[in-house]
Order: C-alpha cells, then sequence, then structure tokens
C-alpha cells in the first residue's frame, strides 16, 4: 500500500530526512502532512497536537476503541532513503571504534615493548586510561556545541559536512603520527592529542545532529511510537556493526602495525563522506532556525533572575516547602504571556508551549542519574581490563580484541529482541516501555557481574 503517514522521528541526531517524506515540525512534535485521501490522521482536539497513538484508517474505517485494544501495533515502513543516513552513521562509527580500539595498546606500551605486545608511545597503564577517558569524555561533550552552531548558524547538513571533513583531519594527522618514522621522532604523543581534540570536535558535529490492512489481510494499527522504536533499533544495530571495526584494527596493529589500522579507519570515512556528498539530493537541508538548546537555558535564566524561580513574582515561597512546590514555582515568569501580563521584564522567542515541554524535559532528565555508575563500569572494557588481559596467556589472541564481544552480543539480539521479543509482548498486551527496559538492562548488567565465589580454605 502506498498511504502511510509521513511521521517518522528525526533520524538519530542528524535531523536529515528523506524527501518522500513531508513533515510539518511543531514545537512539540511533528504533524502529519501529505497523507492519502483514502487516509485519516487522528490527532487531539487542540490544533497542532498529535495523539499519542497517531492512526490511519482506510476507506474512512476508523479505528473503534475495540480494535485500538485489540490490533496488534506494528512499526511503519521505512523508506529505502532512509538507510543513507545509517550507512553514513555505520561508517564514522566504524571510524571510531576502529581507531580508539588500539588506543590502550598504542599508548600504553613502548615501540618494541620488552613485554611482546604491541605498543607505541609508553606512557604507561595510568596514562592510557586517562588518555581514552578523556577523548570518550570529549566526544560526548562537543555535540552540545554542534547541536548550537546547527541551529543557530549553519544548519544540520552544513554542520554534518563540515564536521566531517574536521573529522576527517584528525584522522590523517593520527595516520601520519602513526607512522614508524613519526614515532621514532617523537611526534607520536603530539599527534595523538591533537588527532583526539580534532576529532572529538568533527564527532560534535556529526552526533550532534494508522490502520494498515498487510498483505494476508490481517488489520493492524501503525504506531509512530513502535516506528521510534525500530529507528533507534537499526541505528544502534549500525553503531555495533560499526564497531566490529576494531576486531580488524586489533588485529592489525599487532601483525602489520598501528598505522596499517588506523589507515583503514581514514579509508572507510572517506566512504562514508562519499556517501553523504552523493546523497544529498535525497535529503531535506533546512536552514538554520534558532537554537532550542539556547533557548533552554535562556528560560532557565529568567528563572534564575526571578529569585530562582521561573514564574509567579508576587507569591512567597511556602515554608516548609516540598519537592511539587518547588516544581509548581519553576513555571510561569519565562512564558510570554506571563510577561505580557507582568510588564515584559525578559525577551522570550518561544510560546508558553515550549516552558510546558522545557519543564518536562527537565523532570525526565531524573532519568539518567544512574547512567554515570553504568558508563564507568562499562568503560573498563576499552582501557583496564584490555590491560588485564595484557598480563595474561594469550595464545596468539590480541588483548584488546575481547571488547568486541560485547558488539557482537549486540548484534545477535537486536533482531531478536526486535522482530520477537517486542512484538510477543505487545501481541499479549505487555506495554514494555523504555523506563521498563531500561530497568531490566540494568538487571542484566547485575546478573552478567555476578559470580561463583572461590571457596577459602582457612588455616
Amino acid at each position: 500500500m502506498n498511504d502511510r503517514a509521513a511521521d517518522l522521528a528525526e533520524f538519530h541526531a542528524t535531523d536529515v530526512q528523506p524527501h518522500t517524506l513531508n513533515v510539518q515540525e511543531m514545537e512539540g512534535g511533528t504533524q502529519l502532512s501529505n497523507v492519502d485521501d483514502k487516509s485519516i490522521a487522528l490527532s487531539d482536539e487542540k490544533k497542532g497536537a498529535i495523539s499519542p497513538v497517531s492512526i490511519l484508517s482506510f476507506d474512512n474505517d476508523e479505528p473503534t476503541q475495540e480494535e485500538q485494544a485489540t490490533l496488534r501495533f506494528v512499526a511503519d515502513k521505512l523508506p529505502w532513503a532512509t538507510f543513507l543516513v545509517a550507512v553514513i552513521e555505520l561508517c564514522e562509527r566504524f571510524t571510531y571504534y576502529g581507531i580508539s580500539g588500539p588506543f590502550q595498546n598504542y599508548i600504553q606500551h613502548s615501540y618494541h615493548d620488552p613485554s611482546g605486545l604491541p605498543g607505541a608511545l609508553g606512557l604507561g597503564q595510568v596514562g592510557a586510561t586517562g588518555l581514552t577517558d578523556f577523548f570518550q569524555f570529549w566526544c560526548y561533550v562537543t555535540p552540545i556545541g554542534g547541536a548550537i552552531v546547527s541551529d543557530q548558524f549553519l544548519g544540520k547538513y552544513n554542520t554534518i559536512m563540515y564536521s566531517a571533513y574536521i573529522y576527517l583531519t584528525g584522522v590523517t594527522i593520527l595516520f601520519l603520527t602513526s607512522l614508524p618514522t613519526s614515532i621514532e621522532h617523537g611526534a607520536g604523543t603530539g599527534g595523538l592529542i591533537v588527532a583526539m581534540i580534532v576529532i572529538g570536535i568533527g564527532t560534535g558535529g556529526i552526533k550532534s545532529n494508522k490502520i494498515r490492512v498487510e498483505k494476508n489481510g490481517e488489520r493492524v494499527i501503525v504506531d509512530p511510537g513502535v516506528t521510534v522504536q525500530r529507528i533507534y533499533m537499526i541505528f544502534y544495530l549500525c553503531i555495533n556493526v560499526g564497531s566490529l571495526s576494531s576486531v580488524a584494527t586489533t588485529e592489525m596493529e599487532k601483525h602489520t602495525g598501528f598505522w596499517t589500522a588506523f589507515l583503514l579507519c581514514l579509508l572507510m570515512f572517506c566512504v562514508g563522506i562519499v556517501v553523504l556528498v552523493g546523497g544529498k539530493k535525497y535529503y531535506v537541508v533546512r536552514p538554520p532556525r534558532g537554537g532550542i538548546i539556547v533557548n533552554a537555558f535562556r528560560a532557565c535564566w529568567v528563572g534564575l533572575v526571578n529569585k530562582g524561580r521561573m514564574g509567579e513574582f508576587d507569591r512567597p515561597i511556602p515554608e516548609p516547602i516540598s519537592l511539587r512546590d518547588i516544581k509548581k514555582l519553576y513555571t510561569d515568569a519565562a512564558k510570554p504571556s506571563y510577561q505580557e501580563e507582568h510588564g515584559r521584564k525578559h525577551k522570550t522567542p518561544w510560546s508558553d508551549r515550549f516552558i510546558e515541554e522545557l519543564k518536562r524535559g527537565i523532570v525526565a532528565c531524573k532519568v539518567f542519574i544512574f547512567f554515570p555508575v553504568y558508563w564507568l563500569v562499562y568503560n573498563q572494557m576499552l582501557n583496564n581490563l584490555i590491560s588485564q588481559a595484557g598480563t595474561m596467556e594469550l595464545h596468539g589472541i590480541p588483548n584488546d580484541l575481547m571488547q568486541n564481544i560485547d558488539a557482537l552480543t549486540i548484534i545477535i539480539f537486536i533482531p531478536i529482541i526486535d522482530r520477537l521479543v517486542y512484538p510477543a509482548l505487545r501481541k499479549i498486551g505487555i506495554p514494555f516501555r523504555p523506563i521498563t527496559r531500561i530497568t531490566m538492562g540494568f538487571v542484566c548488567g547485575k546478573l552478567c557481574s555476578l559470580r561463583k565465589p572461590k571457596p577459602i580454605l582457612l588455616m
């Protein structure tokens, strides 16, 4: 069927959408458009708002409450052009993990190290762990700046393009300074640090940015939420396929040298740039439209200058104050309607709805409280556990190869979970929502860390 809702979520952080989709962006989401005459989009009574489950019906057959409760929810079909973005992401992740996989050995061990392990800089385990942690931190911080530049100045496509060239420059520096002659002349350490900074900047710009009748006659409901879930499953799959590059680069560092491993990543990133440039005609290239991040900080600043509140200047803070009261106080001062009523003390280039969404977003951030603990443990696979493996009997296996087991496991289980587990849970009426999935992920991670303790012989 050609009838399809054009309400696909923004793909990753790039906001590059295929031309086959006609999407009108709203402050709180998107409004369906370009829908076939046989399709009816069911939206909230409030203009511009979309219901939690947007449903399309054919032949004016709107779903009843019983149908919504009994029919199977499925993801919308994704146009092939969408997968060009996934290919670009795969190439970028191939490069990122391909160069970062050998970093621990490259930094820790010296050139022709007596231990027999491959190395170049000889900065020791502490220095290697510090630099690899800095590289990861830098690559996760710079997307904030990349998002601001994209929204305020360059637009998303141009930001991605220029950042890709910066990224390519950083990988080139890393490749050139990893050549044996560069290491022998002491250019390796300086080149690595410069490359890390440049690659991190490039990463910041790239990373910032219905009822249907099936062929078998089954009537199903096309759920945008399930579509978003499918999109992120595909992206996560591409990320982990790309991360398998460290399987090749760790073998290459052991047998042919680090420079060959970094050269492979350089060439693969060139492929990604070719796809990005060649596929430009398939994407909607939008001009800058103002920054959500900048406006969010400005709105929070309005709250701070109003005695730490976002609203209700004249109302005293209750004593004692509860958490619910604090949330209530941070409400109205940043809203244009409130500013008009109280003499407009601040410029508010946003709507009241934006402030309401900002409040919900800030409250939702509490889910990230547990993530630092997770990443603290997870990142040990990329540095200290590699050093620990280097002290063991390797039997010809590179000590930094074991980190790829994680990516292999994800690649195997993503199709199983996406195609079998989640549909089965939806079919029996179990809504496996994001918070539940995150919680189960933490539980599985904890179970994996458990092991049977060895008996202790008491003397």
